[in-house]
């Protein structure tokens, strides 16, 4: 198979973390006779500097002609810290999802048994957690009809929804049910907001077409609370832009670290994969960011393409890294590698065509062996 990505490094530790998910890439490519074909594009504050521009239309055009996009990461405190700048880094993922028509966020929040101690919560409530969000990623509030009256001193945000836009997102909701517990929950406020019984409305007529999909209905700051005392209960949630921005941010914190959280983003002419976590500016350079949840979303882009065993030897192998007790110095594990390291050591295993065991001692010097 060949495929054109375009890379998108971003800014902080963007670059250091794209860079592993593309060994890691080509690994899969040399064990499977596939080849990825990488071109590269700014975005955010390095493009705003490069270009004054955080979204330049040879990166757009880039996106536009490629089979998915890896995405780093945006952001830069010269433009965080400062409330008033016309041009943020931020302007250019909105623009970016806006124009590709990337409808739909997908979140999976899995826990992992040896980090279960890394989590703010207790280790019973987390472990087994196997969810799903899906966020409506182009609709409501934040790109509705936005205003300030500065003499009135007063300012307004509206959300609006149609039809269309929310059914092409329970589509998607109830198809990634079926292929796991068969559970979707609709998260809204529908005994507030017009939107949301729009969002009940249509949800519910479509889940008719998928009797073997349990739908149930949650309002949004019960689920906020359920998530936390209960996520196991949880297998897909649905839900639209804002309250899913909210609860996915609120879900990543239940696996212990948002260096193990991937994410895709689904949408009408290609589809962008990107870790959930920020730019993380103080440790750019450092080579100690966790590469794990874009490597992560490179196996979910593998996925998209129809590349399951490729998809699933990338999981299998964090997996296998984590119980050796192996990760980043956030993981506080007890060998410590390095971003880099990580990166090698997973293009290593993969690149291994019999199942492997690790010497333990060859570990403890930062050094993997694969027998």
């Amino acid at each position: 198979m060949r495929k054109k990505i375009a890379v998108l490094p971003g800014d902080g530790i963007g670059p250091e973390v794209i860079e592993q998910a593309l060994k890691v890439l080509d690994a899969v490519g040399d064990r499977y006779d596939h080849f990825f074909e990488y071109c590269y594009a700014d975005v955010g504050a390095v493009a705003i500097d490069k270009h004054n521009n955080p979204l330049p239309d040879t990166t757009l055009e880039t996106c536009v002609e490629s089979d998915a996009i890896m995405f780093g990461a945006i952001g830069h405190p010269k433009y965080d810290n400062d409330p008033n700048a016309k041009i943020r880094p931020e302007q250019g993922l909105l623009k970016l999802r806006k124009e590709l028509g990337l409808y739909a966020n997908l979140r999976p929040v899995t826990t992992y048994p040896k980090l279960l101690h890394l989590s703010p919560l207790k280790e019973e409530k987390v472990k087994d957690v196997d969810l799903l969000i899906l966020r409506e990623l182009t609709g409501g509030i934040y790109f509705g009809t936005k205003g300030r009256n500065h003499d009135a001193g007063t300012a307004y945000d509206t959300c609006e929804y149609s039809i269309p836009e929310i059914e092409r997102i329970a589509k998607l909701a109830f198809e990634n049910a079926a292929n796991r517990r068969k559970k979707v929950t609709l998260v809204d406020k529908a005994n507030v907001l017009e939107t949301s019984r729009l969002w009940r409305d249509t949800v519910r007529k479509m889940a008719a077409s998928y009797p073997d999909i349990t739908l149930d209905f949650m309002f949004v700051d019960n689920a906020a609370m359920q998530l936390i005392q209960y996520p196991k209960n949880f297998d897909v949630i649905l839900t639209s832009n804002m309250f899913g921005d909210i609860l996915s941010d609120e879900a990543s914190v239940i696996a212990g670290s948002m260096g193990l959280l991937p994410s895709a983003s689904i949408g009408n002419k290609t589809s962008l994969f990107e870790p959930i976590h920020g730019s993380f500016p103080q440790a750019a350079g450092e080579d100690i960011a966790n590469p794990m949840a874009t490597i992560l979303s490179a196996a979910m882009m593998l996925e998209s393409f129809g590349l399951l065993e490729e998809a699933k030897l990338i999981r299998t192998s964090i997996k296998k890294i984590l119980e050796k007790g192996i990760g980043t110095p956030e993981l506080n594990p007890k060998i410590i590698y390095s971003c880099s390291q990580i990166g090698d050591f997973i293009a290593h295993m993969i690149a291994e065509h019999e199942d492997f065991s690790m010497r333990q001692e060859k570990m403890s010097d930062g050094i993997s062996t694969i027998i």
